[in-house]
């Protein structure tokens, strides 16, 4: 930690391992067993009953949304598989036709999703075109595994399938027998304000075991909701696209200090004892403030300032920080939605208010990394938080650096 109120930057191991890399071609050629399902990265607001509203929806063995390709209009674009962005070219509305049957129709041009020339054949492709209630045009949700499903069309009961599990960007999408495999499911995320509110309604265990598959069995996911629920703006404030940035950012700064949450304590331990800070809280004999936790507080008025206002005696005990989650998790909520650092703003209000993801960095690390300090830093950072954004389906938004 740099100055007053900041929390360091240590940079341990930069930004350790990428998420994990999804794939594998999941049909065989031809098919005679099942193939052994990808992992996936679960989306944020989930769903596990599907009603009327709008969702991205994506695949279960890419993690990859459906999208019109090229934001098309037109009546017969493409409709394919694509890195999830945020934009309206991957939204659809899903609204009841008759017979628990739905429409699906793309935000941004207006058209549904529609088997090209009503084709009852296998392998006929997915496209968009103007709705007009044929059958070829309305689809049933069936639950096939948690809150996975398949898309059935209704004039042939085949399923939305990625084809021939192909993972590139750009993969058509066809009707297809449905065979229980994972090309064939979906999940949907509803992003219209129906999937609930705080962090969990952003981000689910899975989601975030998938984020961090080698964190250090301390941070658990049960004491982060635990945590963040007594912080209440936090993944809270706004809407959902700006909800899952909150989430993003946060994520992605911690994960940088803590090596993707490998580490609970700094490498480079030192005593971190300055003269700044409220009043009283001199160091203790014996204590040493280096980095502990997601945020990795450092200093000792940071400890003394932050265990007044969580009512734990960090200035006496700042090892707490290393043996209680819940304290530690709340130490770090504690600075983002409270502490300026080296900013001018909280990295909350840096998000919620759309200064953007540069403002956080500047707020945590500003001192040793703005305006040039260490470009290679911030740009970790930044692909951390791009990263991340993309798992949650949100665009990053601007002004990304500082």
């Amino acid at each position: 930690m740099s100055g007053k109120f900041v929390s360091r930057s240590l940079a341990l191991l930069g930004i350790c391992g990428g998420l994990s890399a999804l794939g594998g071609c999941d049909r065989a050629e031809p098919a005679s067993a099942d193939l052994e399902p990808v992992g996936q990265v679960e989306s944020a607001a989930i769903v596990d009953t599907i009603t009327a509203g709008t969702y991205v929806i994506r695949s279960v063995m890419t993690n990859k949304c459906i999208d019109v390709d090229s934001s098309s209009t037109a009546d017969g674009a493409k409709v394919q598989q694509w890195d999830c962005n945020g934009t309206n070219a991957q939204r659809f509305v899903v609204t009841p036709t008759s017979g628990g049957y739905f429409s699906i129709i793309n935000v941004n041009s207006n058209k549904a999703l529609d088997i090209k020339e009503a084709s009852v054949a296998a392998n006929a492709l997915v496209h968009q075109w103007s709705y007009v209630g044929g059958t070829n045009q309305q689809f049933r949700f069936v639950k096939e595994v948690g809150s996975e499903f398949s898309i059935r069309a209704r004039h042939t009961d085949m399923a939305i399938d990625v084809y021939w599990g192909n993972t590139a960007n750009g993969t058509e999408l066809v009707q297809y027998p449905y065979e229980q495999r994972t090309n064939q499911r979906w999940t949907f995320d509803r992003i219209d304000g129906g999937g609930g509110t705080g962090l969990a309604a952003i981000l689910s265990e899975s989601t975030f075991n998938a984020m961090f598959p080698n964190r250090n069995p301390f941070y658990t996911y049960s004491s982060l909701i635990a945590a963040a629920s007594t912080f209440p703006a936090f993944a809270n404030t706004g809407s959902l696209e700006t909800r899952k940035r909150e989430v993003a950012a946060f994520f992605a700064n911690t994960a940088h200090e803590t090596g993707n949450y490998v580490y609970i304590e700094e490498i480079n331990r030192g005593p971190y004892c300055g003269t700044w800070g409220p009043p009283g809280c001199n160091c203790v004999a014996g204590k040493q403030y280096y980095g502990r936790g997601p945020i990795q507080l450092s200093w000792n008025g940071n400890y003394c300032a932050a265990g007044a206002a969580l009512n734990l005696p960090l200035h006496t005990n700042p090892d707490l920080l290393a043996q209680d989650a819940n304290a530690s998790w709340r130490s770090a909520f504690w600075f983002w939605t409270t502490q300026t650092g080296a900013g001018s703003m909280t990295a909350h209000s840096a998000m919620v208010n759309g200064a953007g993801f540069g403002e956080t960095i500047r707020t945590i690390n500003g001192t040793l990394e703005c305006n040039g300090g260490n470009p290679g830093q911030v740009q970790s950072r930044i692909q951390k938080y791009q990263d991340i954004a993309n798992l949650l389906g949100v665009s990053p938004g601007g002004n990304l650096g500082c």
